[in-house]
C-alpha cells in the first residue's frame, strides 16, 4: 500500500497549469476562470478542483459589477480586492447561482472556499453574524448541488458547525509565509506558528478531517520547500509547498519528478528545427532515459520560469557563436539558471565567447591560456572513447582551465596537457552540470556522412543533469516482450511487378505479404494514385478494389499517405533539393492544384473513408510523405481531424554505420502537438532511394538487432512501400524480415496502438511517493523499466503492477492499467513470500485480479496472434483457461533465480486463473 492514507493535493492558480504533470495529485485546485476542462481531466484518481472566494471579490471576476455597494465591508489592498458581508439574507443564493452554479455546469464537483476569514479586515463586524452567514452559505451550496466536495481554508470556528459538510480544512503559512506588502518569503513567527498548529491540532483531532497545509517558499529552493513539506508531513498535515503565486508545482506529500529537459539552439544553424544537431543527437538519449525535450530557439526572447518542479535541466548544442546581441541575453540566462540550481550541459560550443566574469562564476578561465605546443591527452574518464577514440586536437584548438573552488569539486572528463606541462580541459562535470567542446562529442567520418559519440551522451547527460534513477516510461515493449509492428506508404500502388502477369504490385503485395502474414498492419494509400480523378484513371478500379480488399483484413488498420504525396509538407522552410525546385517539384504533379494542408490530410481521409474502407471501419492514421517534416499547423489539422500521425526520424543504424548518432528520438513537439517517428526508416533509405540493390531491406534485420541490444531503444516496425513487392528482389527482403520478426518472441500491435503509448509518454507522470514511485499516464503506456541495481519489485506491496522482467539493461514492470503504485525490495529486507506474477507475454493485459493471500488471480489476455504467455512462481499452482487445465510447454529460471513456466493458446484472446494452494 502507498505509505500514507492521506490524498495528495496540489494547488496550482497558474493560467498554463501543467494539468497531466499535475495528475499524479489526487486533488488539483485549479483557478477556474482560466479556462481548464475539469471533465477532460477528470480520471478516478485524480479530481480538478475550482478555487472560489466566498468573503473577498476582485474587479475582474465577471459578477462583481452585480454585487450590492452594501455588501463590501472593506478593501483588501495587499491584493486589490473588496471584502464581502456574509450576512445579507441573499448572499448565499446569490453566491451559489453566480460562482458555484456556472462552475459545478462545466463540470466541476469539488471547490476549494478561500478568504473566510477575511471580514475581521473589516472595521467594524459582528463576528457571531459573519460566521452564520458562512454556514449559511455552505448549507446552501450542499441543497443546491448533491454531492458537492468542500475544502475550507481556514474558517476554523465554523468547521465544528459544518463538519459533516466538508472534505477537509487548509490553512497557510505555518512555518513558512509569504509577506504580502513586503513582497518577501518568511519564516513564520513561533507563537503564530504554536497558535495555528493548535487550531489545526484540533480540527484533526476532534473533527476527525485532514488539514491541508501550504506554505510558501521561493520557486527556485526545491531544498527548501522538500525540507519543509516533510516538516508539514510529520506533524500528521497534507502539505503543499510552492511559490507565493501558487504558478509551479510545489511538494506535497508525493513530489513530482521533473522529466523535461529544455534545449537551446540556434535557429540560424539549419532550416528547421528536425535537422539540427541538439535534435538529432540529444534527444534520443534523453528520451530513453525517460525525459521530454522542449525545445528553445534562441533566436527569440528565451523562456522565463524555468524551474526544478518540472525541469529536471537544460541543455545546449551550439556548433559556434550565437549573434553577438543575442550572445549577451544567451550568456546571463545561463548564469541565472545556473544560480537557481537548475543543471546546465552545454555540448559543442558555448555559443558566445564567455567573458572573464561569467567563466569565473562557473569555475572556468576561457581564453589566453598561455598554450604552448601541442596538446596531448594525459588522462580521460571512461565516459571517453565511446563509439570512436578521441581525436588528437589541432593547433587551433582552444581549451578551457578549471579555476577557483569548483576545479576542486570538478571532474575532468578529458584532460590535455602542453609542452610545459600545463592541464587544462576539453569537458568537465562541474557543481552547476557539465560541459564538452569540440571536437571532443562527435567526430564525422571522412568521406562519409556518418558521425560518431567520442561522449557517451547517456553517461554525460546523466551526470551533468543530475539525472536520479526512476523508473522510465517505455514505449518499446510491453508486458516483457518488445513490440512487433508493421506499416506501409503507398507509393508504388499503381507500379507494375516485375513478375509473370505483370499484376499491379499491390496485388503481389496483397497476395504474398498480408495475406500471407497475419500480424497487425498500417496500410495507407495516395489519393492521386488511386482514385478516379488521379494520375491513373484507368487502372483506378482495380487499384480502389485492391485497397478495399486490404482494408476488409481484420488484421490492416487504415491510414492515409496524403493526396498528392507531398515532398515538402512547410513550404516555408526550404531545404536540400527544394532550394531551387519550383512548386510543381513539391508533389506529385496534378493539374489545376494548389497545394492545401486540410486537401492532404482531411481530404484524402474522406476521400478513403467514403469509397475504400468498410462499413465502422474508420481512418486512424496519417503517414506524412516526403521529407516528413510538417509544420506545426499540420500536425494541428490532423489532430483536430481525430487522427494519429507517423513518419520522419530514420533510425538507420546498421553494421556499416554502427553509430547511436544514426538513431532517432521517439518524435518531435511542434506548437504543442506531437509528431510520432516511426521507429526505423525504410527500404527507400536501404536501397539508396530505391536504386539498389532491391534487398537491400534485409538489412533492416541489423536495424532491429542493433537496436535491441544493449539498450532496447525501438519497437521492431517492418516499414516499408508498396513498391517493395514491385521486384522480386525486394520481395524476398521482406519475407526474409518478416520471418526474422516471426522468430523472435515479440509483442504484436497496431500501429496506433504504438502511436498512443509514445503520445502517453508525453504526459506521463511520474513522482517519488515515500520509499516508492506513483505513476498516472494514459493507459496505452503500460511499461515502466527500472534501473538494474534496483532488482525486482515488491509485488505485495505495490499496486496494479502484474509483474516483472529482467532486460539488459534493468527490469521490464508490467502494469495493469494507467496509473500504479511501486515499491522495491529492500536489500537488507528477508526474501518475500512467493506470489505467481506475470513474467511475459505476447497480449495486452485486460485484467489482474489476485486475492490478498495471491492463492487466485484472475486474468485475461487480449492479443492480435496467438497467445503466449510464461508466469513466475507458479509451478506449484493450477492454470486454467475456463474449465482447461493448462500445462506448460517449457519451464525455465531467470536470471534471479524465479521458476517461470511458459504456455501458449490457439486462441487470441483468453480469460485465465492462477489457483494455488494455501500456505
Amino acid at each position: 500500500m502507498p505509505v500514507h492514507a492521506l490524498p495528495a493535493v496540489a494547488l496550482h492558480y497558474g493560467a498554463a497549469a501543467p494539468l497531466s504533470d499535475l495528475k499524479v495529485f489526487d486533488i488539483v485546485v485549479v483557478e477556474p476562470d482560466h479556462g481548464h476542462d475539469p471533465l477532460l481531466h477528470q480520471r478516478s484518481d485524480s479530481q480538478l478542483y475550482a478555487y472560489v472566494s466566498v468573503a473577498e471579490v476582485q474587479p475582474s471576476r465577471s459578477y462583481y459589477q452585480d454585487i450590492p455597494a452594501a455588501w463590501k465591508l472593506a478593501r483588501n489592498g495587499d491584493w486589490q480586492s473588496d471584502v464581502l458581508d456574509q450576512t445579507p439574507a441573499d448572499w448565499p443564493e446569490f453566491f451559489a447561482s453566480r460562482v458555484v452554479a456556472p462552475l459545478w455546469a462545466r463540470g466541476y464537483r469539488g471547490f476549494f472556499l478561500d478568504t473566510l476569514d477575511s471580514y475581521r479586515l473589516a472595521a467594524q463586524f459582528d463576528e457571531a453574524a459573519q460566521q452564520a452567514g458562512l454556514v449559511r452559505v455552505i448549507e446552501t451550496l450542499h441543497q443546491r448541488f448533491p454531492g458537492i466536495r468542500l475544502i475550507l481554508n481556514r474558517g476554523f470556528e465554523v468547521v465544528p458547525r459544518v463538519r459533516d459538510k466538508i472534505e477537509m480544512v487548509a490553512a497557510e503559512s505555518l512555518f513558512r509565509g509569504w509577506n504580502a506588502n513586503k513582497k518577501r518569503y518568511e519564516e513564520v513567527p513561533a507563537a503564530s506558528r504554536e497558535w495555528l498548529l493548535g487550531q489545526l491540532q484540533t480540527i484533526r483531532q476532534q473533527q476527525g478531517l485532514p488539514v491541508l497545509v501550504i506554505d510558501y517558499v521561493p520557486p527556485q529552493d526545491r531544498a527548501l520547500a522538500r525540507a519543509t513539506a516533510t516538516q508539514i508531513q510529520a506533524l500528521g498535515f497534507i502539505p503543499w509547498v510552492s511559490d507565493s503565486q501558487l504558478h509551479t508545482i510545489g511538494v506535497g506529500n508525493i513530489e513530482l519528478l521533473p522529466r523535461r529537459v529544455l534545449v537551446l539552439y540556434d535557429g540560424d544553424e539549419t532550416v528547421s528545427l528536425n535537422y539540427t544537431n541538439a535534435h538529432r543527437y540529444l534527444h534520443m538519449p534523453l528520451n530513453h532515459m525517460g525525459y521530454i525535450v522542449e525545445y528553445a530557439d534562441t533566436k527569440q526572447p528565451l523562456p522565463q520560469g524555468i524551474y526544478r518542479d518540472r525541469y529536471a535541466g537544460v541543455a545546449t548544442w551550439f556548433s559556434g557563436f550565437v549573434p553577438a546581441a543575442k550572445g549577451k541575453e544567451l550568456s546571463r540566462w545561463l548564469l541565472a539558471r545556473a544560480s537557481e540550481g537548475m543543471p546546465l550541459a552545454l555540448v559543442d560550443d558555448f555559443g558566445f565567447l564567455p567573458d572573464r566574469s561569467w567563466a569565473e562564476q562557473l569555475g572556468l578561465q576561457v581564453g589566453n591560456l598561455g598554450i604552448e605546443g601541442r596538446l596531448q591527452t594525459v588522462r580521460q574518464h571512461p565516459m571517453m572513447g565511446f563509439e570512436i577514440a578521441p581525436p588528437v586536437p589541432g593547433r587551433e584548438y582552444e581549451p578551457v582551465r578549471l579555476v577557483g573552488k569548483s576545479a576542486a569539486q570538478a571532474t575532468p572528463l578529458l584532460e590535455l596537457q602542453d609542452q610545459r606541462g600545463q592541464r587544462v580541459v576539453a569537458g568537465a562535470i562541474m557543481p552547476w552540470g557539465g560541459f564538452m567542446l569540440d571536437p571532443f562529442v562527435l567526430v564525422a567520418l571522412p568521406g562519409t556522412e556518418q558521425r560518431r559519440w567520442v561522449i557517451d551522451p547517456f553517461a554525460f547527460l546523466t551526470q551533468a543533469l543530475r539525472l536520479p534513477p526512476m523508473p522510465v516510461p517505455d514505449v518499446t515493449t510491453e508486458n516483457g516482450r518488445r513490440l512487433l509492428m508493421a506499416h506501409i506508404d503507398g507509393d508504388g500502388f499503381p507500379s507494375r511487378a516485375e513478375m509473370a502477369g505483370n499484376p499491379l504490385a499491390s496485388e503481389v503485395l496483397l497476395k504474398e505479404v498480408l495475406q500471407k502474414y497475419r500480424i497487425p498492419h498500417t496500410m495507407s494509400v495516395i489519393e492521386a494514385e488511386t482514385a478516379p480523378d488521379g494520375l491513373y484513371p484507368q487502372q483506378s478500379a482495380q487499384m480502389e478494389d485492391i485497397a478495399r480488399r486490404m482494408f476488409r483484413l481484420p488484421h490492416v488498420e487504415i491510414a492515409s499517405h496524403s493526396y498528392s504525396h507531398p515532398f515538402l509538407w512547410n513550404q516555408e522552410v526550404k531545404h536540400g533539393v527544394f532550394l531551387e525546385e519550383t512548386q510543381k517539384d513539391y508533389h506529385l504533379e496534378l493539374p489545376g492544384y494548389t497545394f492545401s494542408l486540410e486537401r492532404e490530410i482531411v481530404g484524402s481521409v474522406n476521400y478513403i473513408q467514403q469509397r475504400l474502407a468498410p462499413a465502422g471501419k474508420k481512418v486512424q492514421i496519417m503517414l506524412w510523405t516526403g521529407d516528413t517534416a510538417p509544420s506545426g499547423e499540420a500536425l494541428a489539422i490532423a489532430h483536430r481531424a481525430g487522427l494519429l500521425n507517423m513518419n520522419g526520424g530514420d533510425t538507420f543504424i546498421n553494421r556499416s554505420q554502427s553509430s547511436l548518432t544514426a538513431v532517432r528520438s521517439h518524435g518531435i513537439q511542434k506548437d504543442g502537438y506531437i509528431q510520432v517517428f516511426a521507429p526505423i526508416t525504410n527500404e527507400n533509405i536501404y536501397t539508396n532511394l530505391w536504386q539498389g540493390p532491391f534487398y537491400g531491406f534485409e538489412r533492416a534485420i541489423e536495424t532491429f538487432e542493433m537496436t535491441g541490444q544493449p539498450r532496447r531503444i525501438k519497437a521492431v516496425d517492418i516499414y516499408y512501400h508498396t513498391y517493395s513487392a514491385s521486384k522480386r528482389a525486394g520481395l524476398e527482403a521482406l519475407h526474409k524480415v518478416y520471418r526474422w520478426a516471426l522468430a523472435q518472441q515479440l509483442h504484436p500491435v497496431f500501429t496506433s496502438e504504438y502511436i498512443r503509448k509514445v503520445q502517453d509518454f508525453y504526459g506521463y507522470a511520474v513522482a517519488r511517493d515515500g520509499q516508492g514511485w506513483r505513476v498516472r499516464g494514459g493507459d496505452a503506456l503500460r511499461t515502466l523499466r527500472l534501473p538494474a541495481n534496483w532488482g525486482a519489485p515488491a509485488l505485495a506491496q505495490s499496486q496494479h503492477v502484474a509483474g516483472y522482467r529482467e532486460g539488459t539493461e534493468g527490469t521490464y514492470l508490467h502494469l495493469t492499467g494507467s496509473s500504479a503504485h511501486i515499491q522495491t525490495l529492500e536489500k537488507t529486507a528477508p526474501p518475500p513470500p512467493l506470489r505467481p506474477f506475470l513474467y511475459e507475454a505476447n497480449a495486452r493485459l485486460k485484467k489482474w485480479q489476485g486475492n490478498p493471500q495471491a492463492t487466485q488471480t484472475a486474468f485475461t489476455l487480449q492479443g492480435h496472434v496467438p497467445l503466449q504467455f510464461s508466469l513466475g512462481h507458479s509451478s506449484h499452482c493450477q492454470v486454467r483457461a475456463g474449465q482447461r487445465l493448462l500445462a506448460p510447454i517449457r519451464t525455465t529460471t531467470t536470471p534471479a533465480g524465479a521458476n517461470v513456466q511458459m504456455f501458449e493458446l490457439t486462441a487470441t484472446h483468453a480469460e485465465l486463473q492462477i489457483v494455488c494452494p494455501s500456505h
